[in-house]
């Protein structure tokens, strides 16, 4: 029957039993499916033995970790020359590992730097802090979109933004009656760049969130804090929640 089947597909050129079953014969598929069980309950433990943290809250060491058991449980599953005991001795030997280096991180700040990282500032005051923007890998665009997620619609009304050691946001607010002038965010207002604007006004330096203001038809040049002839006109709305 499957010799039958097989030369009704010859036409095509296509080995279809490689494609299918590979390397194998039908009969490993069942063996296929209790050693995706048993490696699925594998996981389980392991995940649990790890912690309660979601995803979202994972450092990058964790997700290392994490990444790291996947990849010892993928293998055993459809590959019959690795044993599953192999498997398991990659999953107990990661979370000693895991469980050894968590203890190191509680009881050292340098320890915890290294492996996990430390929350950045990327605004403050309202502006940019270039120098700890640019080192992380972010792009403007990207970080304005999470921004205005949170009802944000310029740098005016953030006093800190800072990024957490497991890639979260977190952002401070100026009290409304605190808020000062700052960039715009909203893409039909941020779009809206000049160079060398001279009508009297305020602007904000589109690359760092600099106030700049114009008067007596006086002309802007660069930003004194960027060095950046790119300027947008500043707002000062309060947030909205």
């Amino acid at each position: 029957m499957h010799t039958r089947f097989y030369d009704s597909l010859a036409f095509l050129k296509i080995d279809w039993h490689e494609l299918l079953f590979g390397s194998e014969k039908w009969d490993f598929l069942p063996e296929v499916a209790i050693r995706t069980v048993t490696m699925f309950l594998i996981i389980l433990i392991g995940l649990r033995m790890l912690g309660k943290r979601s995803v979202s809250q994972l450092s990058v060491f964790e997700l290392g970790v994490i990444i790291g058991l996947g990849s010892a449980a993928g293998d055993p599953m459809f590959y019959k020359d690795v044993g599953l005991l192999a498997a398991l001795v990659v999953f107990v030997v990661v979370i000693i590992l895991y469980r050894f280096m968590t203890f190191l991180i509680n009881r050292s700040e340098r320890v915890e730097k290294i492996l996990e990282g430390e929350p950045v500032y990327l605004i403050e005051d309202g502006k940019f802090n270039l120098a700890n923007f640019e080192n992380e890998p972010i792009a403007q665009e990207e970080f304005f979109a999470q921004l205005r997620l949170a009802n944000v619609s310029h740098l005016g009304q953030l006093q800190l933004v800072i990024i957490e050691t497991n890639g979260l946001i977190s952002l401070f607010y100026y009290e409304d009656d605190e808020v000062k002038w700052g960039l715009p965010i909203l893409p039909h207002l941020c779009s809206k760049k000049v160079q060398n604007p001279s009508e009297t006004g305020k602007y904000a330096c589109a690359h760092c969130g600099e106030i700049a203001e114009t008067k007596d038809s006086a002309t802007l040049s660069s930003c004194k804090s960027c060095d950046k002839n790119e300027w947008v006109v500043a707002i000062r709305s309060k947030r909205i929640a």
